[in-house]
């Protein structure tokens, strides 16, 4: 692994024609600020930055809806945008926006330099014009059908539903979204990027050095590689952006998605004057994190913008995370179905770690995701305020109780094996989670800092220090070796309380704050290489008395969100409904013949036990009955279903699937589903119950 002197960290710039959503949190920012507090506990020089993508289509388009101009939206939501991360935690260390001065020079500059390297191509092409609003339309302002997935409102760039790449000529029925007018073609002069002549650079650069990268990131990547790169546009019809720094380009802007990841660059510039050491220096460490939805802008365009220019790093990993649905949906800001960060610290006050945690443990690190409110009460109240923050309490409670509130001396002579396994977990658990954050698996080492404290409550439960008061009450010799015992259960509580303070702090600032408080302790405390010592708390050290960490929520807290989320979405039949969307067919796998058929032994089965696989989200662990034998199946559907639901339902079942190990588990079989549109999975049963293990054909 290369030795980096220094890391820049950034995260997408979001658009700022709208507030931001838990989906955009769980997507990058959240991520990116984990991965931000750690390396700064680790003492490494990094800089955070971010801001506001403010040019491009959907800006204007929010200007015309609400009859204002492009610069009061930006304003606006701008605003919005940086109070809601501030509120969370995001702890950029500059959030910036495209519309100021430095950005425009930078991207206009980078343009030039370019340009004068003869880099470009000018063409003079043929681009939809609308007759009605008599303007070039840019691609998103042209909506239509997707030709790959059948989505009716793809746009002129990208379909969002199958993520497919387009350009207007591939739509089919194509409209303006100013006048819904059917467009017309007129020519335009624009100079288009030549990305085929880095192709073979990029197979290289990626799919031969960076092989690291996650699987959704290297696969989109090498899907574009292999399909051919094509010349595109870096220029468009606008009065709204980064103007073309050339004579003859009046009416003519940086396509956004050139002149916005430039926005990193020029937010560096605003932070530091040593900017340049973080962009232009071969021994700091790039990282982007994003949105599966801009992988090949920051993977595949940025990176050859960059190598173009030749005076700037290349991105040494590009953590994306996939999409957040809500309730079983995918979030529309159009229909309002989302949760609103800037309305949930209203409604959540002094719950901003809440949220941090759950879309930490349930993050689409791998696969889309799905919040529900019940998920984020269970996971509070089981979770945050069983098992962490009780550990915390307990630990101050009976160090009170039973220590006259200092912490009391550990006593060598009669540490036993309980003692040294708690030792040895506090030891494991920091290398797990800076293994697990290294690599970008923020879940999972969210998952060891709990399991840190869930190891604690036994460890407390298995101690029985309140049983052992009673002894000392009795005097003697017992009651004297019963307080040595209180005294070491509690000495290495308090330590691993220490621990967990450190460890949770990438992942709950405010919460690690509140601990350093009750401690008496200073934030040098956290820093990480403090982790994993047993002699964070002096012996004899008074400490403050216990607050609780986490309050419990209640039902009709969360009663009040559901019908909230419900009630605020833009209902069918409105003035302001969405057109609605065709259901989608996925397209026709290539065809077979009866023989292969045949090979398949189809039977029904009945569900006669269903739990949830530890570790692993999405996994349930079927027991089904097949008639003549019974089989254990792991499911990938505990997204979709409850254990408790399932079981008794009668299923289709590949019987004759070679057996396969998941998560340790054999599973002999595989459970037939139909997916919907919305990507809800459907289980495929017999009308009627039927005797297990009759065939299907």
């Amino acid at each position: 692994m290369k030795d980096y002197k220094r890391i820049l960290v950034t995260a997408a710039l979001p658009y700022a024609n709208g507030p931001v959503h838990i989906g955009h949190l769980a997507g990058c920012y959240l991520p990116a600020d984990i991965y931000v507090r750690y390396q700064r506990a680790q003492q490494r020089d990094i800089q955070f930055v971010g801001g506001s993508d403010e040019h491009g289509v959907p800006i204007t388009i929010r200007a015309m809806k609400e009859g204002v101009t492009p610069q009061q939206i930006v304003d606006k939501y701008h605003t919005i945008i940086k109070q809601s991360f501030a509120d969370m935690g995001i702890s950029f260390d500059i959030y910036s926006r495209t519309s100021n001065p430095v950005h425009h020079q930078t991207s206009a500059d980078f343009f030039r330099n370019l340009y004068d390297k003869g880099l470009f191509e000018e063409k003079e092409t043929e681009q939809y014009f609308d007759e009605k609003a008599n303007v070039f339309l840019a691609d998103r302002y042209i909506t239509g059908t997707c030709p790959v997935c059948g989505n009716p409102n793809a746009y002129g760039d990208q379909c969002e539903k199958c993520g497919s790449s387009l350009s207007p000529e591939q739509l089919i029925n194509p409209h303006s979204t100013l006048s819904d007018a059917v467009p017309v073609k007129r020519k335009t002069k624009h100079w288009y990027f030549p990305l085929q002549n880095y192709e073979s650079w990029l197979k290289q650069w990626v799919l031969e050095e960076h092989k690291d990268w996650k699987n959704n990131v290297y696969g989109q990547c090498k899907s574009w590689l292999d399909n051919g790169l094509q010349s595109r546009a870096m220029t468009r019809d606008s009065n709204w952006g980064v103007k073309v720094p050339l004579p003859d380009a009046e009416g003519k802007v940086l396509y956004v998605w050139f002149d916005a990841p430039i926005g990193y660059i020029s937010a560096t510039k605003e932070l530091t004057d040593k900017w340049a050491d973080y962009w232009c220096r071969e021994d700091t460490k790039l990282v982007h994190f994003i949105g599966k939805d801009n992988i090949v802008f920051h993977c595949i365009i940025f990176p050859a913008m960059l190598k173009a220019h030749g005076d700037f790093v290349l991105p040494d990993n590009v953590p994306a995370n996939e999409f957040l649905n809500i309730e079983g949906e995918k979030v529309s800001t159009s229909r309002n179905w989302a949760v609103w960060v800037h309305e949930y610290v209203k409604d959540f006050p002094g719950c901003e770690d809440v949220l941090r945690y759950v879309l930490c443990a349930n993050a689409p690190e791998t696969k889309d995701n799905d919040f529900t409110w019940k998920d984020f009460q269970d996971r509070n109240n089981s979770e945050l305020v069983a098992i962490f923050g009780n550990f915390v309490n307990r630990a101050f409670v009976l160090m009170h109780k039973l220590c006259g509130g200092k912490v009391p001396p550990l006593h060598s002579e009669i540490i036993d094996e309980k003692d040294r396994q708690l030792m040895e977990d506090i030891a494991a658990a920091k290398a797990n989670v800076t293994r697990n954050i290294e690599e970008y698996r923020f879940r999972e080492a969210l998952f060891e800092v709990i399991d840190l404290a869930r190891k604690g409550n036994k460890y407390m439960q298995e101690k029985e220090p309140w049983i052992k008061a009673k002894q000392v009450s009795e005097g003697g010799t017992a009651g004297e070796l019963a307080q040595k015992e209180i005294d070491n259960c509690l000495h290495l509580s308090l330590q691993l309380t220490a621990n967990l303070a450190i460890l949770i702090n990438p992942f709950l600032p405010s919460t690690a704050k509140k601990m350093l408080h009750m401690m008496k302790v200073v934030d040098k405390m956290l820093d990480w290489e403090n982790a994993g010592s047993l002699k964070l708390l002096s012996v004899g050290y008074s400490l403050r008395a216990p607050e609780l960490l986490f309050r419990k929520i209640e039902d009709a807290e969360i009663t009040a969100q559901v019908d909230k989320l419900r009630s605020n979405t833009i209902k069918p039949g409105t003035a302001k409904e969405k057109k609605p969307e065709i259901a989608v067919v996925s397209p026709l796998k290539p065809e077979i013949v009866y023989d292969d058929f045949a090979k398949l032994d189809l039977r029904v089965a009945t569900i006669t036990a269903a739990a949830k696989v530890e570790k692993a989200d999405k996994l349930l662990k079927l027991e089904v009955d097949l008639g003549f034998e019974k089989r254990t199946i792991v499911s990938g559907i505990a997204m979709h279903f409850k254990p408790e639901d399932i079981v008794g339902k009668q299923v289709v079942v590949v019987a004759n699937l070679a057996p396969r190990k998941m998560r340790g588990i054999e599973s002999n079989g595989m459970i037939l589903m139909a997916e919907d549109s919305s990507g809800k999975l459907h289980f495929i049963n017999p009308e009627d119950m039927i005797e297990p293990g009759a065939g299907v054909s």
